[in-house]
């Protein structure tokens, strides 16, 4: 306890930038964990396709590029912390939820098996 006092008294600016990057990468490094034990339960993968799932969730679950989905319906890649949901999806393009999801489900089996022959 006391060499963090004297890291106080001398060094305060370096000691307050140190345990700051510790917070900042410990939250990362909490983030990275929880993301890696929820997509490593198999009940995340292939899940039924939901109206407030994303392009990338659904990527991930089934285990396709992402880029390759978001190409193959000709959408732009979503600006940063903009996310569209599949409902908001189908309804951009004029069509139901239920005729967007059997879209989807044959581009993902057509990606799939595009994966699989290379």
């Amino acid at each position: 306890m006391k060499a963090l006092a004297i890291l106080w008294q001398r060094h305060r600016l370096l000691l307050v930038a140190f345990l700051g990057s510790t917070v900042i990468a410990l939250f990362f490094a909490t983030r990275f964990v929880i993301s890696l034990y929820y997509w490593s339960d198999p009940a995340h993968r292939d899940q039924a396709l939901q109206p407030w799932m994303t392009i990338g969730y659904v990527s991930r679950s089934y285990d396709v590029p992402r880029d390759r989905l978001i190409e193959t319906f000709g959408l732009t890649p979503p600006d940063r912390g903009k996310r569209p949901t599949l409902e908001r999806l189908a309804r951009e393009r004029g069509q139901t939820l239920e005729v967007f999801e059997s879209d989807l489900k044959a581009a993902i089996a057509r990606l799939r098996s595009e994966e699989g022959t290379q």
